[in-house]
């Protein structure tokens, strides 16, 4: 082709990376490898060493960087590893406030002494009940029962007796049934009944009327006493109760607060629980007159909902630190919840329905908490500040602030809280949350910051081939061959677009390796080979492909106009590429141009019909700077110009198509060919400097293949900013193609090279007399923008 000797084609060497393949086969066989936690990142290791280590109030993490970059995982990991030599925290329980029941008092315990006080309770719980009732059925206690019965009785029947002389001496009888007494008359020696009453005289009846009410003031007047008696009695038996249950529980409690003697919060309970603990077992237990006595399950039951630790955390002494993450950070995920139950219609809880939330499980220990979620709960983030700001978890009702009021609430005691917490978000979220709250930086003063890209060394290969072996094993494979290791390599460095970094986003590596399991796995094979690293990235390629290969299929058959041959004046092949969920692919795009006398300037239709999105309309913006800038130092620059993406309907960003848009344009400007064989990508400066853009490698195999389908002529290629050819890392058929020199890859500096290369020409270097070369595209872009000029300034140029 003509022109080309201006700019050679890249070498094949160069259009793929240069693996260190001696580095690699080490690292398969080195055991050391196996230890990685993680892949380079050596200034978030340094951070995140740092923030964990210094123990200093506000000294908290945010781990800072993208989804899927393995952060989570790494940070976890290397938490646990540091943890690891860190000692248990104290156990924190709840129980009963024997004198606010509302206000559950909390007890701070060495690891491990929440769950054995409990049991121990549960032990005591399990002895009074073998002890009561059994000790109201001791004769001694039922000898002292009876006494105090008989007293009672004595006290009634002398009461008693005294009015039935007095009726007996006056001919009435005293009848006592049921607890009721009443009076009859005695006549002839017998009582007589009602109708024999009814037969005596007036005179008799008034008498024994009289006689009757008299006995009946009488009998008043003795039982005038009784109530005061009965309270006596019943007194006397409480206290009788209360002394034989006290009794009881006397030894079980000494040994328990021999126990518990160095710790004051348990003994105190202790102390108080005595005077509660007998007065539950008297109504519980010794309560002759109940109907409905509870059965031995409901009397355990009340026992434990009244005095049961509640072990809100409780730890085994070899536990270390907790590491806790927590995936939902809802308001009572991380700060606990009461729970409640319905009794009988209305709502009740108590002490033992509190429940932990991350923050206490995470206390002493550290939190991981996704900052992205956690921003959009209600209520959550002043919560969490304040908790860590004030030392303490307080469990506070935030539906109450809100009207849902609930029928009985509790107000449990604080917990002191020492925590590191460790927030994972983006980095918009993390300059979002400086600019817009004042604390964040006091609390959160430690930022570890993720790479994206990692570059490619010793120790980040021996990292990445640890790490990938790690996963394999887990998966159950023995292994990974050395070919397979090297495309997984080249996989991750495609997936940063540079020849000498990889990519951070280690879960993409990770999701190669598991489709390419399936297929070892169905071969029957034990060790990871190439073969299954490429089925596995031929059939992702195939189910993610129908939109690329909708759109190849529309160039095909001429819905789309491309052309791959030939020249065409305004007239260029722009390069884009378009990411559809979790594929990217590059496809051609026709960029065109007319120009014609007029002062309305470079028009952007895209922008104009608001396709166009603010980085493509500033890439447009350009062109006029360029031209300005280039051909009109000495006359106005005046031209009416459009410039169209032709054939797409959906919105267009960037500004990578600028290079192929200034060509189109000179092209219609100067009425030279350009030549459809390449396709061209590149962003420029008004300077005329080719600048990077990204997907270069996408947006070659997207015209190589249109180009491959329609019969690779020799000509054709792509040219690219040479600031991207350390991004290249280029499919294998590609660079097998430019080995036979079938498909060229030109990378330019400067829009004038790669003008000489699509028109075919020399562009023209400024002469010291600032003229162009004759014949040269520069000469011709200079004449012709002064000639519109004439014709639409003329009138102004007569002067």
């Amino acid at each position: 082709m003509p022109g080309v000797e201006f700019v050679p084609p890249l070498s094949p060497k160069s259009l793929t990376p240069s693996l260190n393949r001696r580095i690699i086969n080490k690292a398969l066989n080195d055991e050391e490898a196996l230890n990685t936690t993680f892949i380079g990142q050596e200034r978030a290791r340094e951070a995140l060493m740092f923030g964990l280590g210094i123990d200093a109030k506000g000294y908290n993490l945010y781990v800072m960087g993208e989804q899927a970059t393995g952060r989570f995982t790494l940070v976890k990991d290397y938490i646990e590893r540091h943890v690891s030599a860190l000692s248990t925290p104290d156990d924190w329980i709840y129980i009963n406030n024997l004198e606010e029941e509302r206000e559950p008092v909390v007890l701070r315990m060495a690891p491990g002494g929440g769950r054995q006080l409990a049991k121990d309770i549960s032990a005591l719980i399990d002895d009074l009940l073998d002890t009561f009732p059994a000790a109201f059925d001791n004769p001694g206690y039922q000898r002292r029962k009876a006494a105090i019965g008989r007293e009672f009785d004595q006290k009634y029947d002398k009461a008693i007796d005294a009015v039935e002389r007095y009726a007996q001496a006056n001919q009435v009888a005293l009848y006592e049934e049921g607890g009721t007494i009443s009076f009859s008359p005695i006549v002839d020696g017998k009582p007589i009944s009602d109708t024999e009453f009814a037969n005596l005289s007036d005179d008799q009846r008034q008498y024994f009327y009289d006689l009757i009410d008299e006995l009946e003031n009488r009998l008043s007047e003795s039982l005038l006493s009784l109530p005061i008696w009965k309270r006596e009695n019943s007194e006397r038996i409480r206290e009788l109760n209360r002394n034989t249950v006290e009794q009881g529980i006397k030894p079980l409690l000494k040994a328990l607060e021999h126990k518990y003697a160095s710790d004051l919060g348990v003994l105190k309970y202790l102390r108080q629980l005595r005077s509660s603990l007998i007065d539950a077992i008297v109504e519980l237990l010794a309560e002759d007159s109940k109907e409905d006595k509870l059965d031995e399950m409901d009397r355990r039951l009340h026992l434990e909902e009244s005095f049961l630790p509640n072990v809100l955390i409780g730890h085994k002494i070899d536990d270390g630190a907790p590491v806790v993450y927590e995936p939902n950070p809802t308001y009572q995920n991380l700060f606990g919840k009461i729970e409640y139950t319905n009794i009988h219609g209305s709502v009740f809880t108590n002490y033992r329905m509190i429940r932990p939330g991350a923050l206490h499980k995470a206390n002493g220990g550290y939190l991981l908490l996704d900052v992205d979620q956690l921003i959009e709960q209600p209520y959550v983030w002043d919560t969490l500040k304040l908790a860590i700001k004030s030392g303490f978890i307080k469990m506070d009702l935030p539906q109450q602030d809100v009207g849902m009021v609930n029928a009985i609430t509790l107000n449990p005691q604080p917990i002191e809280l020492n925590i590191k917490v460790i927030l994972m978000g983006s980095r918009e979220l993390y300059y979002t949350l400086q600019d817009y709250d004042d604390e964040f930086d006091e609390l959160f003063r430690v930022l570890v910051d993720f790479d994206l890209e990692i570059p490619v060394n010793r120790q980040s290969l021996f990292d990445f081939v640890g790490r990938v072996r790690m996963h394999l094993i887990s998966s159950g494979l023995q292994g990974v061959s050395a070919e397979a290791m090297h495309r997984l390599v080249e996989f991750s460095l495609r997936m940063a677009e540079h020849q000498s970094k990889l990519s951070a986003h280690f879960a993409e590596v990770i999701e190669l390796i598991n489709e390419a399991h399936y297929y070892c796995r169905k071969a029957g094979d034990t060790q990871l080979q190439l073969q299954h690293l490429n089925t596995a990235l031929r059939g992702k390629k195939h189910r993610t492909g129908r939109v690329s290969q909708t759109l190849l299929n529309d160039i095909k058959e001429g819905h789309v106009l491309i052309a791959t041959e030939g020249t065409a004046v305004g007239k260029v092949n722009g390069l884009t590429v378009l990411e559809i969920g979790d594929t990217a692919f590059g496809t051609p795009a026709r960029i065109t141009s007319t120009v014609y006398a007029g002062a309305s300037g470079v028009v952007d239709i895209e922008r104009e019909v608001e396709l166009g999105q603010p980085i493509h309309s500033k890439g447009v913006m350009l062109l006029t700077g360029y031209l300005g800038h280039k051909y009109a130092q000495h006359f106005p620059l005046t031209l009416s110009a459009n410039i169209a993406l032709e054939q797409s309907y959906g919105h267009i960003d960037g500004d990578s198509a600028s290079l192929g848009e200034l060509i189109a344009l000179i092209s219609a400007l100067t009425e030279i060919p350009a030549t459809q064989a390449l396709a061209v990508t590149g962003s420029i400066n008004q300077y005329g400097e080719v600048q990077a853009v990204g997907g270069v490698n996408e947006k070659i195999e997207g015209f190589f293949d249109l180009c491959q389908h329609r019969g690779l002529t020799g000509n054709q290629g792509v040219v690219i900013p040479k600031s991207n050819a350390v991004n290249l890392v280029l499919d294998k058929v590609v660079i097998d193609a430019v080995k036979k020199g079938l498909f060229h890859v030109y990378a330019v500096e400067t829009v004038d090279e790669a003008l000489a290369l699509l028109m075919g020409r020399e562009a023209g270097t400024l002469s010291g007399r600032g003229r162009y070369p004759k014949n040269t595209i520069n000469y011709h872009a200079v004449n012709r923008l002064y000639n519109i000029s004439l014709i639409v300034n003329g009138g102004e140029e007569d002067h």
